[in-house]
């Protein structure tokens, strides 16, 4: 049985804590409180306080893999900064980024040879915690966006903040969880030293989702807003800057990951049926 480090147990971290025990390995995880701690131990997981360097420099040396999930600062990688100094010989180390590192792209298709070219600050620092942890061998995830239960636009819909922002000709990836976790999963087993795009088959506009959910669940269809609308947030103006495609062969061929959710629709459905 192997076990693997996850620093920062998320929405990602769940499910990938969730297939990885389902494959029979252990998991370590980091959490800040108490009641998170006491949690995870009631799940089986070996729960770690961040702050208690000495528990994870031991975490780290017992550990087969390690998963990276902190969102970058200024400084890069909050995780390479705690644990960077740590051996990672012979571990399998996997980072997760997002395509936002590739920045615009005016529709068209980005692949993993391509040069990040990043329009963001936040993309800036996602590229400086990617090379941050090359250093060290590990593997680079480039996520789009992420959905699951509990974090899907029919949660949305139904709590009422879906919002309906139209941009003629916009496109972008998403991921359902599950699926994420288990490209995670194939690249620990395979113990791979790449760089991959994850995300499903069909990139499509947020609108052309929302318009299916409302479909699905006979929920009310908001009113359009424009993208660059004043009463959105700055954050959210600055996604729709970045248009493009996200290919996802390496990781088919890789990997041999194949897709339970290969678009919205499936993955949606599958979200009703459940809830």
């Amino acid at each position: 049985m192997s076990s693997i480090l996850i620093y920062g147990y998320g929405f990602i971290g769940k499910a990938f804590a969730d297939a990885v025990q389902a494959a029979g390995h252990s998991v370590f995880a980091t959490a800040r409180t108490s009641e998170k701690r006491q949690e995870l131990e009631g799940q089986g997981i070996t729960a770690i306080d961040p702050q208690d360097e000495a528990a994870i420099a031991r975490a780290v040396t017992d550990a087969d893999g390690v998963l990276i999930t902190p969102a970058p600062d200024d400084a890069g990688c909050p995780a390479f900064a705690a644990i960077g100094c740590q051996p990672f010989e012979g571990k399998w180390i996997g980072y997760l980024s997002t395509t936002g590192v590739y920045g615009d792209r005016n529709g068209g298709w980005v692949y993993e040879e391509d040069a990040p070219t990043p329009s963001s600050t936040e993309g800036r620092r996602r590229v400086l915690a990617e090379t941050q942890w090359l250093s060290h061998g590990a593997n680079l995830f480039r996520l789009p966006g992420l959905y699951g239960p509990g974090r899907n636009v029919i949660e949305k819909l139904r709590d009422g903040t879906a919002r309906r922002i139209h941009k003629p000709d916009h496109v972008f990836s998403r991921l359902h969880h599950d699926d994420c976790a288990q490209a995670l999963l194939s690249s620990f087993e395979r113990r791979t030293r790449d760089i991959f795009n994850l995300c499903d088959d069909e990139p499509a506009s947020s609108e052309d989702v929302l318009i299916h959910a409302v479909e699905l669940t006979g929920l009310p269809l908001p009113a359009p807003i424009a993208w660059d609308d004043p009463s959105l947030s700055p954050a959210t103006r600055r996604f729709y800057n970045d248009n493009k495609r996200v290919a996802n062969a390496r990781a088919k061929a890789v990997l041999g990951w194949r897709l339970q959710y290969p678009t919205y629709r499936e993955g949606l459905k599958a979200i009703l049926a459940e809830t």
